[in-house]
């Protein structure tokens, strides 16, 4: 067996089996899921898993970990992933009002916070501005996915790569989907939506990981995902299965996603600091890849 597969198949097993334990069991003795304190641990564990493996697995170090924010040269991506997820709701709010699904009605928004009414610009801003805070708490799964998983799958076929550690990483969620924290009306379609928008998400995070050569873009695309897609969908469109709200998400989602990937942008996107050298695999042929 070679490190790069010893160093794979240790990271999936760290990352699934103290998470899909640590779920059940919380579910079994009656913690909720919601409660951000319990998802504390499932989030970076992840990053865990990674940290374990390149330091005693692999000990192959971080020389492609990702940390630096070259925010220079890359404040571009970094708004985009500041911004997509304000776009796509809008996109979806607006398909749904086209589809008569819900109405078009922002008004909503003014009771974000309880108890405060707030206009509607606000509470925006305050979601947007969330997500940025939040983004130490998102590298806990990019550190493991991004900068690890991502990078080592396939390194010279980055966007089969993106597509497969996208599957893994729906996947990984999957108790989530039947312990309560996600409800479907079909669980079924809830299973064939909620994959086709991680696998989606995955290649934008991929494209941003790649494209910037840091980390932390696809950190805060991840939290406007969380932070400001997932509580605007909630808010604007709560009367509708999550299902069908995915299943708009995609439209936008998948136009994007086809132009990084018609535009040949996974191409454009090795840098020294993404590929590892050979000789850090110890001997295993990453060329081959």
């Amino acid at each position: 067996m070679t490190t790069k597969t010893k160093g794979l198949l240790a990271f999936i097993l760290l990352a699934f089996g103290p998470v899909w334990l640590y779920e059940f069991s919380a579910h079994l003795f009656g913690l909720s899921l919601d409660n951000p304190l319990v998802q504390l641990p499932m989030a970076f564990a992840p990053a865990i898993a990674a940290l374990i493996t390149r330091l005693w697995i692999t000990k192959e170090g971080f020389s492609d970990a990702g940390f630096a924010l070259h925010l220079k040269r890359s404040w571009p991506y970094y708004l985009l992933a500041w911004l997509w997820s304000v776009l796509v709701i809008l996109v979806v709010v607006g398909l749904a009002s086209l589809l008569r699904l819900a109405p078009l009605n922002f008004s909503q928004l003014r009771t974000l916070l309880p108890g405060i009414s707030l206009p509607e610009w606000v509470s925006l801003l305050l979601l947007m501005g969330l997500a940025i805070v939040m983004i130490p708490v998102f590298w806990g799964e990019e550190f493991g996915w991004r900068s690890y998983l991502q990078l080592r799958l396939w390194p010279r076929r980055q966007l089969l790569s993106a597509l497969v550690t996208g599957l893994i990483w729906a996947v990984w969620h999957y108790p989530l989907l039947f312990l309560g924290y996600i409800t479907y009306a079909n669980i079924l379609l809830g299973l064939l939506s909620y994959t086709c928008y991680t696998v989606l998400l995955a290649i934008m995070l991929a494209w941003l990981r790649l494209r910037t050569a840091s980390i932390w873009p696809a950190c805060l695309a991840h939290a406007g995902g969380n932070m400001i897609l997932g509580t605007l969908t909630g808010v604007l469109l709560g009367a509708l299965d999550v299902a069908i709200c995915e299943l708009l998400s995609l439209i936008p989602l998948a136009a994007l996603c086809a132009w990084i990937i018609l535009k040949g942008k996974f191409k454009e996107t090795r840098t020294p600091d993404v590929l590892m050298p050979a000789a850090s695999w110890k001997g295993s042929d990453v060329r081959s890849q």
